[in-house]
């Protein structure tokens, strides 16, 4: 299948949203009509550009309020018509988009919507030109492809065919039976966009909350499978209405669509058994069992103060790397490595971040075969020098330039604690009750979240938990988890458009996005406790209202509320599952901290306590620092 994408999914100037069209490896572009109005110069001139970047104008869009309209409407629409024509004789297009009408003067009729269209095609095929006919969700009399369908089928003519618009279709819950019945050379475009399910009007919906394939929670897989039981393999675009698209990189925002077509059409083969023409193979969707390690760059001094609360939290030194100044802290399952290195990329994020997270490795089934995934799906590998006889361990670029590793036992790659450091002598027996990570909170941009949730999405195999919104005194802050099938791996993206939450300010101090804490998990929250006070480790202070609040909500023991309340212990409970949960202090400058929790039989993350730990965190924290220009 041909792949392009229009020109309203993008910020920036006509010029700009090629550019980063033709850079994302697009063939094909749809000009949107307000695009061009806004160039500064001819439709000409505009065709040269397109031209000169590889790509080809693959339809012009839109053509609104058409068919149904009354006289003398009815002519001043052909005449305006024929000036579309016109121009897109000049961008060398020969597709118009011609979308339902929504105005009130419309009148309803499938015969007359059918003699207009036909009339119509006579004055595109005239110039060498078609047009096709696309079912809004809100059309005024006309918005269910099946409906658009009939009208194209009556109006029999070679230049009209039909739109299909995956948001318009799957918006409505339309049926998608008779889609397969429609012939593959009727269609002449099909637009695709995903979008969370909302309880709101069509057209808002439209304009302000679509995505990208694999961002969003429409059956878009159900749509395509229609799709391919017709043949159709032709024109796939995508359509995108999104504020946030609109307030980001036009370049990366780009790079996502095409990112999010090559996974739609990976899953379809996936789903169907059928290749799609056109499309390389991928590797399976890279089954995570864990993760094996955590690394933070730091300088000595910051380092130094760093493990001594390691230490306190259980955490023993484990391996000194052999050639690196890299430290391994364990503690069960748990890995964190402290790299004190003084060159090489863990140096450049230091220098760039501060003190912070520079790296996450997963436990792959075979790392080679995920890199070579994402390398498909246009995401960036990255390598570095290792010493003679090390682990050469591939990883690709992650969440605010910070690296996501792949370790393996297919290649050997899990043998990198005993071929890449030095165990000391003697190893004291572990007395940590910590016993691995339960889950990893990365704090990013607000625009950037969907670009982060379809890299997870695409490369690892991950589900998605329906997006929250967690109340901070600075504002609201959005999170959203991907995790594998039996929890080893869960990542929490969280992202605020108020520039005054604990998130927003952690991206200002560490200039930009990365690991905010990281969630630790015990069996046993109150000896983890015990042992914590005893090693001198504070932990974040729980007012008493919150107490207070808890006994009154769930009716627990007056026993049961002293143990919590004395130890400062958040608590929630989902059925018979019960979760705990304890905060450190920030731990760097930036604002990193950990987390302790405690699972029996819960699945959640304790968000209805998150309002009360932002609370309890803010006041501890530093005036909101002046954001950087």
């Amino acid at each position: 299948m041909q792949t392009a994408i229009a020109t309203v999914c993008l910020s920036g100037t006509l010029r700009e949203k090629l550019e980063a069209i033709a850079a994302a490896r697009f063939t094909g572009v749809e000009i949107f009509e307000n695009d061009l109005l806004s160039f500064n110069g001819s439709p000409k001139e505009a065709r040269n550009i397109i031209a000169d970047l590889g790509l080809k104008t693959i339809t012009f869009q839109p053509f609104r309020d058409f068919e149904g309209m009354p006289e003398p409407q009815r002519a001043r629409v052909f005449a305006r018509a024929e000036r579309k024509f016109d121009v897109m004789q000049e961008l060398d297009c020969d597709l118009l988009m011609v979308c339902s009408n929504v105005s009130p003067e419309a009148i309803g009729g499938i015969e007359r919507a059918v003699a207009d269209f036909h009339e119509l095609g006579e004055m595109a095929a005239k110039r060498g030109m078609r047009v096709a006919f696309e079912a809004l969700a809100w059309g005024r009399h006309i918005n269910d492809y099946r409906d658009a369908w009939e009208v194209v089928r009556r109006a029999n003519h070679p230049a009209v065919g039909l739109v299909l618009d995956s948001f318009h279709t799957l918006a409505r819950g339309t049926d998608l039976k008779a889609l397969r019945a429609v012939p593959k050379d009727r269609i002449f475009l099909v637009q695709i966009a995903d979008a969370p399910k909302l309880e709101m009007d069509y057209l808002s919906w439209s304009r302000h909350y679509r995505c990208f394939p694999g961002q969003g929670e429409l059956p878009v897989q159900d749509f395509m499978v229609a799709l391919q039981a017709t043949g159709y393999d032709d024109l796939l675009s995508l359509e995108i209405f999104n504020d946030r698209f609109r307030a980001g990189s036009a370049r990366s925002v780009a790079l996502d669509g095409h990112r999010s077509l090559i996974y739609m059409l990976d899953e379809l083969r996936a789903t169907t058994g059928v290749p799609v023409p056109g499309q390389a193979l991928l590797p399976d969707r890279a089954r995570c069992a864990g993760v094996e390690f955590v690394e933070f760059a730091m300088e000595e001094g910051e380092a130094g103060r760093f493990e001594k609360v390691l230490a306190g939290l259980g955490f023993q030194l484990s391996g000194v790397h052999r050639s690196k100044a890299v430290k391994r802290w364990r503690q069960g399952s748990i890995n964190l490595l402290v790299n004190r290195e003084k060159e090489g990329f863990a140096h450049s994020y230091n220098i760039t971040h501060g003190a912070a997270v520079c790296a996450i490795a997963l436990q792959v089934e075979d790392a080679n075969a995920t890199v070579d995934r994402a390398i498909k799906l246009l995401d960036q590998p990255f390598r570095q020098a290792v010493g003679p006889g090390e682990l050469d361990i591939p990883a690709v670029r992650g969440v605010g330039g910070s690296l996501l590793y792949f370790v393996d036992q297919a290649n050997g790659l899990n043998r990198l604690w005993d071929v890449d450091f030095v165990t000391p002598e003697p190893q004291k027996p572990q007395s940590g009750k910590l016993t691995g990570i339960d889950h990893i909170s990365q704090s990013m941009e607000y625009e950037e979240m969907l670009t982060w949730l379809l890299f997870y999405a695409s490369l690892l195999d991950v589900s998605k938990t329906p997006t929250l919104d967690v109340l901070d005194p600075g504002g609201v802050v959005q999170s959203q988890v991907i995790q594998n099938a039996d929890g080893s791996v869960r990542l929490a993206l969280n992202g605020s458009q108020s520039r005054q939450t604990l998130a927003s300010r952690f991206l200002n101090e560490v200039f930009g996005s990365g690991v905010q804490h990281i969630a630790l998990a015990t069996d046993d929250i109150f000896a983890t406790i015990a042992q914590l006070r005893e090693n001198g480790v504070e932990m974040l202070q729980i007012p008493e209202n919150y107490y207070d609040d808890l006994e009154a909500r769930l009716g627990l023991s007056d026993a049961e509320m002293a143990r919590l309340r004395d130890n400062n212990v958040l608590y929630d409970r989902e059925g018979t599952g019960e979760f705990f949960q304890i905060y450190t202090g920030n731990l760097l400058e930036g604002g990193f901290f950990f987390e302790i929790v405690e699972r029996r039989a819960y699945s959640g993350f304790g968000a209805v306590n998150a309002p009360i730990r932002l609370a309890a965190q803010t006041r501890l924290a530093s005036p909101p620092a002046i954001p950087r220009h």
